[in-house]
């Protein structure tokens, strides 16, 4: 990921992760992360072990996978069309067809994202 997005590897923010407190304190450290590079929130199907009010406390958020998605579907229909297509065509073992990838969208619960993606399906 690093030489696709170059500002994607955060550092600096361990000294960050005691003052933390989650339900999960294994998860210290993505918060800390977030926090050190000022990020807006945490997209994650963890939802639980990232409580609303102790991410509020950073201006950041937790958001499911599959509310990020529709979000960026409303937001820059063509750029995430893009990316779904580009994602699907690198499936290789075995490929997939447009139906059978949303089927595998499904299954990972991007239900949203599914019916979003549907009306364009001869594009992806």
């Amino acid at each position: 990921m690093d030489s696709h997005v170059l500002d994607a590897l955060v550092t600096g923010f361990e000294p960050l992760i005691d003052a933390l407190d989650l339900p999960d304190p294994d998860d210290r450290h993505v918060l800390a992360a977030a926090i050190r590079c000022g990020a807006d929130a945490i997209v994650t199907y963890n939802l639980k072990d990232f409580p609303d009010d102790t991410l509020s406390t950073y201006g950041i958020e937790a958001i499911h996978p599959d509310s990020f998605v529709v979000s960026q579907l409303d937001l820059a229909p063509s750029v995430v069309l893009t990316a779904v297509k580009q994602t699907r065509a690198r499936l290789k073992n075995p490929p997939r067809l447009p139906e059978e990838y949303l089927g595998c969208l499904d299954e990972q619960g991007l239900t949203q994202t599914v019916g979003g993606l549907r009306c364009s399906i001869q594009l992806i």
